[in-house]
């Protein structure tokens, strides 16, 4: 089997994907949908000064609104209907997932299959309904409150700017939702994917027009150019890696027929935890400067020596949020990989690793290992997060060259070209068992 499926791999093509008629759909369906993603960034909600608002935000654009702007696709800059993004309803997801590890009723529902994840999903989206209407009421009270921001000041413009913006991302759930189920890769990424690759271009515009103006020299362009292949390398190698133990299943005898013993392996990933650590480290961290700027001139001292100390560049800033990335790496791998329900699992089908006690010393082994190749994760992720760091406050580089943003866009790249060969290797496996059915009936 292994060898039919290496062999299908190598003869994709692009004549295969010609051929592939249902793949084309899903991806004019995915595409299409990210167009009205993107149209929507532009769709301003009623009643702001868009002027003034553009020159509020330029004063705010290393906060943590600069990072919600990266991941809105320039939708918080603009303050479109889109300015919440769908980053509710991933602080959502996170939330309930954390929660299914917690709460035994949840525990249970996880279990449940099907049924219990659809009920699941209507939790996570209430949440999302919630979390999103605190969101959408503190940005409608700091634009009135701004002063000059709001054209109609008063309790109309915040129910609207709540109800539009709350509106916005439960659409962008839906959507994600339909490109996942109808299109190629992840919805909810590939929306997340779309607006820091839409932002891209004109951050390396910028980034030429420093270097023209002389503001940057030539060779930082080239090393920052350089840092970025060198970047996306690391990512895609580590990203791809895996640590597999081996699994051995005893011989069977079924009826007469003596089969013998299988073996497979339990693939562990380097990064379980994926982006999530530096997003959560990049919030909390920018939480501070983004409080002292809407305190404005009425800020108090110990805000503005904190804002200080946590700026892009300094050191206590990077020792936090290296510090954070692996606390959150750890911390997440353990929420979503538990090694005494695999270890469990393998018992019941039968599965052991060779030399390894079935039960509790398995867990044990397994969870030995996944510690130690999260160690490198975590390491990985401080490396490729703190470098774009200290070029961007040594150079002024822009933001989107960050290594959050970089981590985002290749994973996401990666998993939907996965999933597009995916679809090309069932559409050939669907030829070939045709052309095996002709040929029978022939006989």
């Amino acid at each position: 089997m292994a060898s039919a499926a290496e062999q299908l791999a190598a003869n994709l093509n692009f004549g295969a994907f010609a051929k592939a008629e249902e793949l084309k759909k899903r991806i004019w369906f995915t595409l299409g949908a990210l167009v009205i993603y993107r149209l929507g960034t532009y769709i301003p909600i009623p009643g702001v000064d868009l002027e003034a608002l553009r020159q509020a935000f330029q004063q705010q654009s290393q906060g943590i609104l600069g990072l919600f702007n990266m991941f809105a696709g320039g939708a918080v800059e603009r303050m479109a209907i889109f300015a919440l993004g769908i980053m509710p309803y991933i602080s959502a997801s996170i939330i309930v997932q954390l929660m299914t590890s917690v709460v035994p009723s949840l525990e249970a529902l996880k279990k449940e299959g099907e049924a219990g994840r659809k009920k699941i999903n209507q939790y996570t989206r209430y949440l999302t309904v919630i979390l999103g209407t605190f969101q959408a009421y503190g940005i409608a009270v700091g634009l009135q409150n701004s002063g000059g921001l709001v054209l109609d000041p008063g309790p109309f413009f915040i129910v609207s700017t709540v109800i539009t913006l709350v509106g916005g991302t439960m659409f962008l759930m839906w959507l994600g939702e339909q490109i996942t189920a109808r299109g190629v890769g992840q919805g909810t990424s590939l929306i997340i994917f779309a607006g820091i690759v839409a932002a891209l271009p004109s951050a390396l515009a910028g980034m030429l027009e420093l270097g023209r103006q002389g503001a940057l020299g030539t060779p930082i362009i080239i090393g920052v150019i350089i840092l970025a292949v060198v970047v996306i390398a690391a990512i895609v190698f580590v990203e791809r890696a895996q640590r597999r133990l081996i699994i051995q299943y005893p011989k069977r005898q079924v009826g007469n027929r003596m089969f013998q013993g299988d073996s497979s392996h339990l693939p562990l990933k380097l990064n379980t935890a994926g982006v999530i650590p530096p997003i959560f480290a990049s919030s909390l961290l920018l939480v501070p400067a983004t409080l002292a700027g809407f305190a404005g001139t009425g800020e108090p001292g110990w805000l503005q020596t904190t804002t200080t100390l946590l700026g892009h560049g300094q050191p206590l800033y990077m020792l936090l949020y290296g510090g954070m990335i692996v606390f959150f790496a750890f911390f997440y791998t353990a929420i979503v990989f538990n090694p005494t329900e695999t270890a469990e699992n393998l018992k019941k089908h039968g599965g052991f690793i060779p030399g390894i006690r079935p039960g509790e010393r398995t867990a044990e082994f397994i969870d030995h290992v996944l510690t130690r190749i999260t160690v490198i994760g975590a390491a990985y992720l401080v490396v490729v997060c703190l470098l774009p760091e200290f070029l961007i406050s040594a150079t002024g580089v822009p933001f989107y060259f960050g290594g959050t943003s970089l981590l985002i866009v290749v994973s996401v790249t990666m998993d939907t070209v996965a999933q597009i060969q995916g679809h090309l290797l069932a559409h050939q496996y669907e030829g070939l068992i045709k052309k095996s059915k002709l040929r029978g009936r022939r006989r």
